[in-house]
Order: C-alpha cells, then structure tokens, then sequence
C-alpha cells in the first residue's frame, strides 16, 4: 500500500505526540516536527506509511537518548489486557465455533494502538471487547479456516502491546499447527516486542522470535534474513494490525489480515468505513 497524501498530517500529529510523551523540552518538539515537514516533502509516496513512522522513531529516539519511549505505557497496556482477558477465557472455552470468537476478540484487541490515538483508557478497551461479542466481523471466515486446515506452520505477526494478550485467545485455537509468533525485533511506538511477549506468556504456547526490524509494520527488505526465510515458507500467515496491513497488502502470499480500520486511508483501501472490524486476505499467486 502506497503513502497517500492525506498520511501527512498524521506523520506530523503522531511526531508531535511522541515528542511530547518523552520529553518536556519544546525545543525538541519542534525540531522533531520541523524534520517530519521536511521529511514529508521529500519522502518517496510509493513506499508504505509505516517506512516514515520508522523514520520517526528513529530519530526520536535519537534525539532523546530514551531507547523505549513507550515502555511505561506498553507495560500498563498488557496489565489491563491481561485483567480483561481473564473473564474472556471461559467464555472462549464454551463458545460452540472457538475460532470465530477468537478472530472477533482478537480484532477487539486491535483497539490497542497509541499510533493513532495517542491515549488509551480502560473503558476504551472494554468497551471494544463488548462490542467485538455482539457485532460480526467483516471478512471470510471460512476461507480461513479452509486455510488452516490445510497449514501445517502458520506465522502469527503481532501488532502491539496489550493486544498480544487477545492475540493468544486466537493462537489457542490454531494449535496444534507449528505457530511462529513475530514480534518487532526492536522497540517503536507501543509494537509488541520480545520483552512484551514474555511478559504476556506467548512462549508458553507457541514459538516466539522477532522480525530484526524497528519498523511499525512488516517492511520485508528491512527484516532479518530468518523471517524473510521463514515468510517465505509458511504455509499460512496471519497479520495483525494496519502496520501489517499496509506493508504487506501488496504481498502475493497466503495472508490474512486481522484489523480494525482506523483511518479514512485505508478505509478507501479497503472499501469499509472506519472503525469496521475485518478479516482480509492478500492476493494470490496466479
């Protein structure tokens, strides 16, 4: 998915957010906001959006010397993801289709991203719970769960903190396929990385590893030489998230994306209004 010139204003809104939850110092704001301006009129539009958010939060980071500026905020994410999930589990357990409860809660979960909000509340995530038990996803369930059936190693790609947590309801139910869960192979915003896949419990159940990349997406030409390889040969793959959603919905491979849409960029993209929870799948080899 290509940068559309309407991701503009949000590269300078997420910029300025960013800036001001790690530091108090004006000065930083504004130089992080006036590189973004300059960055953006300079920025080649047939790359991703998440090729500029990486660019960001590199400098970001750099500026501040703050390796993890989100670190506070990911921690508290998981917590109350890890409170509400507990009263979700015995009513996965008896849910007569699993897989279907998983996928909704699961795209629930998704409402867990400080990219596009920059806050996020208690309420806010139960309230997308609720939501999520009472209205259908959009998207081909079956099709997925032909695809399944058919997989026998599945790669999972995480999304952010906190929305792991929902993720592993989902993962209980791909098993007992060979599941590799990716997570970012370096901090950016409130993406889920190693530290917060352990914190959650995801190696408990399923194989952890992350993608070498500090990119807010999938952007292939810049992860790790194993992920390319195992994307290359997983027999189904599973996105989480818009970030993977807009590196890899270009991507002839057997993908599913799991989202919810959050901005009128993609909503055009995909058809479907915002805030519309859906199920996805990339196109085909001919």
């Amino acid at each position: 998915m290509k940068t559309s010139l309407d991701c503009v204003p949000c590269f300078a809104r997420q910029a300025l957010e960013a800036a001001r939850m790690v530091s108090a110092d004006v000065t930083i704001h504004e130089q992080i906001l006036r590189e973004v301006l300059r960055w953006s009129s300079e920025m080649d539009m047939d790359q991703s959006p998440p090729a500029m958010g990486q660019r960001i939060h590199r400098r970001l980071r750099e500026i501040t010397g703050v390796r993890d500026p989100y670190r506070a905020a990911k921690d508290l994410q998981n917590q109350i993801a890890l409170d509400v999930v507990r009263d979700l589990e015995a009513r996965v357990k008896a849910a007569s289709d699993r897989l279907a409860i998983g996928v909704s809660l699961a795209i629930a979960g998704n409402v867990i991203d400080l990219g596009v909000t920059g806050t996020l509340t208690l309420s806010e995530i139960q309230e997308s719970v609720s939501r999520a038990l009472e209205e259908p996803f959009t998207g081909d369930l079956e099709a997925l769960r032909a695809a399944l059936a058919k997989a026998k190693r599945i790669l999972y790609l995480a999304d952010n903190a906190g929305e792991i947590v929902f993720d592993r309801l989902l993962i209980e139910q791909l098993l007992p396929a060979q599941v590799a869960v990716v997570v970012r192979g370096a901090p950016v915003i409130n993406d889920a990385t190693m530290e917060d896949a352990r914190t959650v419990g995801l190696p408990e159940i399923a194989e952890v590893i992350d993608n070498g990349s500090d990119a807010p997406g999938t952007i292939l030409e810049d992860c790790s030489l194993d992920f390319k390889r195992r994307f290359t040969e997983a027999g189904l793959i599973i996105a989480k998230g818009q970030g993977n959603f807009e590196t890899l919905s270009d991507e002839r491979r057997p993908i599913f994306f799991l989202f919810k849409v959050k901005c009128p960029v993609v909503a055009s993209h995909v058809g479907l209004p915002v805030g519309t929870p859906v199920l996805a799948s990339a196109p085909r080899r001919a």
